[in-house]
Parts: structure tokens; C-alpha cells; sequence
């Protein structure tokens, strides 16, 4: 592969990196402002949480599609069409007024969402050597904590002193000239004299769904993706309501927990990983697996604590320790994916990640609280992480044999 400047480098990673932000911000602002709309709506938990589940469901089944063309015929103006389609769609949930108007709002919303994240972070990852891969990933999903937590204050905020339809106008409007500017993107393979030859076919994309590391990784992110998904939508909700808490000090709290834990977990595991995959070729699934066993017990202590502070206290822990395997379990689907499927790879890795995950936690934690409670709702959610540990563990057996397949020059 050509060799590109670090200034190229950063500079994609960086606008890439704010382009991620907003992806965030838009997706959880319907989060911190939901009990407003349940309110204003007259909707129910479960109606709540199905709005979710409708966002995951086109988002999940329109990135392999998408990122079917993206592997042929280039990525750049996918990235800005995608941030464009869910700027616009993100306005117009604004403008709902009922439940059927949400839903289709935010379904849209998962189309624009769905090219850019099944496309982005293989487009960040072949601007950088391999070595700094779990690095450069971690920067880039430390938007995914950073991205919420300011979606749950600025929609807190706006909510609060503005009415919940005003924190959709704002928020929608920011990334058209992102879009725009994203269209001038230029491809790191562009210069290569045999990019024809990365043309994938259906043997290699069949050859993704035999690679044991591809699909535990896979699993492992879909269950941390049930919980954390889960946990995205209704823990605002959960401090509304146990603490009395209104909206406004409901995003700012969870909020501020999500960027400090977020960033703390996704930076240190990202600089963990790579530190120690000079020790051990397995450093990215044994740093994840930690991280997600490791944050059971304070995921409880969060839900069960007798005091605010204290479950503010646990939560930020439990988040840095979940955000630990951002940059790892990325990484992963980068080093033992051949880079003809490589788009693919991230969108097969998106669909089962949120078919299994968060496409379907937020619907049933609403469920399940509509009939016991949110807290036993949250509590179930929280065991999810456990099959997500044990996952990344199982994965460290076929991890090294995977990465040297990926690298022969017949899986390309």
C-alpha cells in the first residue's frame, strides 16, 4: 500500500473523528429527552424503546448493502452522503407528532448512520500502519462516549429550557457542511497500480463467516452492544426517575460520567493493547475480555447504590472499563479481515453486532419494565456482558492462524 503523510493521516482522522461526534450526538439526543416526548406524546415505555430498535433495525440491514458498492466503487462519497441523509433526518424528527411520525424519523436516521459506519473506520485504518491501529481506533470510537455524553447534555438542555422538538432542529443542522466537505475525501487506495485486484468476490465474502476470530468478535460486540446500547437509552431515564432528577440534570450527569469513563476506557485501552501485543498476539481480545468482566460488579453497584453519588461513582467506573475493548475489538476485525472485504467485514461486523445487540435490549428493557420494574429491566440487560468476556477468551485460540490468513495474497 502507498505510503501516506502523517499530516494526511491525522488530518482524515481528525475530521472523521468530529464527524463521528455528531453521529453520536444525533443518535442518544432522543435519549435525554425522552421522558419529555413520552409526556407530550402520550407513548409508552415500550413504544419509547421500540424507537430505538427501529433506528438499529435500518441501520443494521443497510450496511452490508451499502458497503457492498463502497468495496467496488470507493468510499468518500458514501461517508458524506451518510452524513447528510441523517443530519436531515435528525431535523426532521423534530417536526414528529405522534408516534408513527418518531418512528419513521428515526428509522431514516439509521439509514445515513449505517454508511458511515460500516465504511469510516476501514477508511481510517489503512491511513496508519498496523502497529497504531488499536491507537487510532480507540481516538476514533472515543466519540462513541464523547458523542453521547454531548448528546445527552445538549439534549437535556435544549429539552429543559427549549422543549424536546428544538434539540432535533440544532442538532440536524450541524453536519451538512460536514457532508459536504466529506465529499472531497480522497481514497487512501487511490494511487495503488492494482486496486482492480482488491475487487472482492462471493468466495471471499463467504470466507468472512469461517474465520472463528471475525465471528467471536462479532459476538462479543454484540453482547456488550445489547447492554450498552440498552443502558444508552433508558439510564437518563432511570436517574429521571429514581433520583427525581429532571431532564436537563439527568444528561448532564450521565452524561459527564459517559466522557470521563468513556475517553479514560478508550484511550487507556487502546495504549494497552498495543503495548502489550508486543508481549502477546492476543493483547486486543484479552484487554477486552478484561475490560468486560471486569465491569460487571459496578454495572449492579450502579443500578442498586442507595445514593446518587455513589452510583455516579460506579457507573464511571463501569464505563471505563467497558470502553477499554473500543479500540481492541475494532482493531481486531481490521487485522483478520483481507482487505478486499474489509468494508464488508465492518458492515456483517455492524449487523450481527446490532441484530443481537442494541437493535432489540431497548424494546425488550422497556418490556420487561412496563411489567417489573426498570431497575430488574437494566439488571438482565447487565448480564450481557459476561457472554461478551467470555467470547473475546474463547477468541484468543484461533486469533494468530486468522491474522496470517487475512495477509496471504489469495484472500485478497
Amino acid at each position: 500500500m502507498t505510503k501516506i503523510p502523517p499530516s494526511r493521516a491525522y488530518a482524515v482522522l481528525g475530521f472523521l473523528f468530529a464527524a463521528n461526534l455528531l453521529n453520536y450526538v444525533d443518535r442518544q439526543v432522543l435519549y435525554a429527552v425522552l421522558p419529555l416526548v413520552k409526556v407530550d406524546l402520550m407513548l409508552t415505555d415500550t413504544q419509547l424503546g421500540s424507537l430505538a430498535s427501529a433506528f438499529m433495525l435500518v441501520y443494521m440491514t443497510a450496511a452490508p448493502l451499502i458497503a457492498l458498492f463502497a468495496d467496488r466503487y470507493g468510499r468518500r462519497l458514501w461517508i458524506g452522503a451518510g452524513l447528510l441523509a441523517w443530519s436531515g433526518a435528525t431535523f426532521l424528527t423534530g417536526l414528529s407528532h405522534g408516534f408513527t411520525d418518531l418512528f419513521f424519523s428515526r428509522s431514516a436516521v439509521g439509514i445515513g448512520e449505517s454508511s458511515y459506519g460500516s465504511i469510516s473506520p476501514s477508511f481510517i485504518a489503512e491511513h496508519f500502519p498496523d502497529s497504531a491501529r488499536a491507537r487510532v481506533l480507540s481516538i476514533f470510537s472515543m466519540a462513541i462516549p464523547v458523542g453521547s455524553a454531548l448528546g445527552y447534555v445538549f439534549g437535556g438542555f435544549m429539552g429543559h429550557h427549549f422543549g424536546w422538538r428544538a434539540a432535533f432542529f440544532w442538532a440536524g443542522g450541524l453536519g451538512i457542511p460536514m457532508g459536504v466537505i466529506a465529499l472531497f475525501l480522497k481514497e487512501p487506495r487511490a494511487d495503488e497500480p492494482n486496486r482492480e485486484r482488491l475487487r472482492p468476490t462471493a468466495a471471499h465474502y463467504k470466507a468472512l463467516f469461517k474465520n472463528k476470530s471475525f465471528v467471536l468478535d462479532t459476538m462479543a460486540s454484540a453482547w456488550l452492544t445489547f447492554t450498552l446500547g440498552g443502558l444508552a437509552v433508558w439510564m437518563p431515564t432511570f436517574f429521571n426517575r429514581r433520583w427525581d432528577l429532571d431532564v436537563a440534570k439527568a444528561g448532564l450527569y450521565f452524561g459527564g460520567v459517559t466522557v470521563l469513563g468513556g475517553t479514560v476506557g478508550s484511550l487507556a485501552g487502546g495504549w494497552w493493547a498495543d503495548r502489550l501485543l508486543k508481549k502477546t498476539p492476543n493483547a486486543y481480545f484479552l484487554v477486552a475480555a478484561t475490560g468486560l468482566l471486569a465491569s460487571l460488579p459496578f454495572c449492579f453497584l450502579t443500578i442498586f447504590s442507595r445514593s446518587l453519588g455513589w452510583s455516579l461513582l460506579f457507573l464511571g467506573l463501569a464505563e471505563s472499563l467497558i470502553f477499554l475493548n473500543s479500540g481492541p475489538l475494532t482493531a481486531i476485525v481490521t487485522t483478520v479481515t483481507p482487505l478486499s472485504v474489509r468494508n464488508m467485514g465492518f458492515a456483517i461486523n455492524i449487523f450481527f453486532m446490532h441484530a443481537l445487540g442494541d437493535a432489540i435490549s431497548p424494546l425488550l428493557i422497556g418490556y420487561v419494565s412496563d411489567r417489573a420494574g426498570l431497575l430488574t429491566a437494566l439488571s438482565v440487560a447487565v448480564c450481557f456482558l459476561a457472554l461478551g468476556g467470555l467470547s473475546c477468551i474463547w477468541a484468543t485460540r484461533f486469533y494468530e492462524a486468522d491474522v496470517l490468513r487475512a495477509q496471504e495474497p489469495s484472500s485478497n
